[in-house]
């Protein structure tokens, strides 16, 4: 009995030690994982001279703390993160213009002279710089130097064709600009802009595409609670407007795979059980989908799904019943569709191809 118990009483002090050098392990690692590497800081102009940006010898594989940059405590300047986030300009899609600058300008300074507004008429302009520390295109952002700018606007969205009187407002916003920051700009040819602009407006137009589906209740109307419920269930959640739920992308940032939108007037009431419809609308937008997101099984799915739980019926703009058939006939286009897109580099659910389908 005695010899059982000091057993057991050691197999438990083997636990407990084991648990705490674990424990002390992993926050250990936890504390590394915190603590951030360095940032190689390159030097400015005429710093040579005064000593900054040197650095000491490297030491396991890390530079260790340039001479002269620290803080007082050691420590290193922290350095704003590469914005990897947002629209980018692309030749495809956008007209381009370089401004070219005599020295490195400050974030700082580029932001407080943007354009006040970043829009020519219908279509977005972007302004971007090259980063002095890793060579990297990005919206300029404080604390950052940069040594190239440039700024684009959109050659077509869904509104149109960048226009002559777009292109022009372009223009004068960009070159007001420049000046203020003391760059030299140039600009694309406004009659290739344009011709580009119309040639792109035509591809858009005949690529574009909507797929959207009606579900009628067979017997009484459903209330906005119901619809919210069983819509709940089915992965959809509240969207940003009212009348209106959608099935998430996996993507962060991206536009939902699916909306469901019923009255939005319904919506307003007090009493979502009192509220009723009878009559959803489910779709996605076809270019701004991913392939990989597969939007198209999904809108099956769901369709059948809500129909099913909440006793309505699937059909089309003219108000005919979906069949196998038809959502064959529907599978065989899309896929044409996705083929034209990326024979265009403009891949469904690519960012160029969301800001020109946007």
């Amino acid at each position: 009995m005695n010899h059982s118990l000091t057993l057991y009483l050691a197999i438990l002090g083997g636990i407990v030690l084991a648990a705490v050098i674990a424990h002390g392990t992993w926050t250990a690692r936890r504390a590394a994982a915190r603590h951030p590497k360095r940032a190689t800081l390159e030097p400015i102009d005429g710093d040579s001279q005064s000593g900054l940006g040197h650095t000491e010898p490297m030491l396991d594989g890390e530079p260790t703390q340039p001479m002269g940059l620290d803080d007082g405590e050691g420590r290193l300047p922290s350095v704003p993160a590469v914005k990897r986030h947002g629209p980018k300009l692309d030749a495809l899609i956008d007209a381009i213009a370089t401004i070219t600058i005599d020295s490195p300008l400050s974030g700082d300074h580029i932001l407080l002279h943007m354009p006040p507004t970043r829009r020519a008429g219908s279509k977005p302009v972007l302004v971007e710089g090259l980063r002095r520390d890793c060579g990297e295109w990005e919206s300029p952002q404080a604390g950052v130097q940069y040594t190239e700018l440039q700024a684009g606007v959109l050659l077509a969205n869904r509104t149109g064709g960048l226009n002559e009187i777009e292109y022009s407002e372009f223009v004068q916003k960009v070159q007001t600009m420049a000046d203020a920051l003391g760059g030299a700009v140039e600009f694309p040819d406004m009659l290739d802009v344009v011709a580009r602009a119309k040639e792109l407006d035509a591809f858009a137009s005949d690529h574009d595409a909507q797929l959207a589906m009606r579900l009628y209740a067979r017997g009484s109307a459903w209330s906005i609670g119901y619809v919210q419920q069983q819509a709940a269930r089915h992965g959809f959640v509240a969207g940003a407007l009212p009348g209106r739920m959608v099935l998430s992308s996996h993507e962060e940032g991206a536009p939902p795979i699916l909306t469901l939108q019923y009255d939005a007037q319904a919506a307003f009431a007090d009493d979502p059980d009192q509220a009723t419809v009878r009559e959803l609308s489910l779709s996605f937008d076809v270019p701004q989908t991913a392939v990989e997101q597969e939007p198209f099984k999904a809108w099956c799915a769901a369709g059948e799904a809500l129909a099913l739980s909440m006793d309505g019926i699937m059909v089309d703009d003219q108000g005919q019943p979906f069949t196998p058939a038809a959502f064959a006939s529907i599978e065989q286009a899309l896929s044409g569709l996705y083929e034209a897109l990326a024979s265009r580099d403009l891949a469904a659910g690519a960012a160029s191809t969301r800001r020109l389908f946007s």
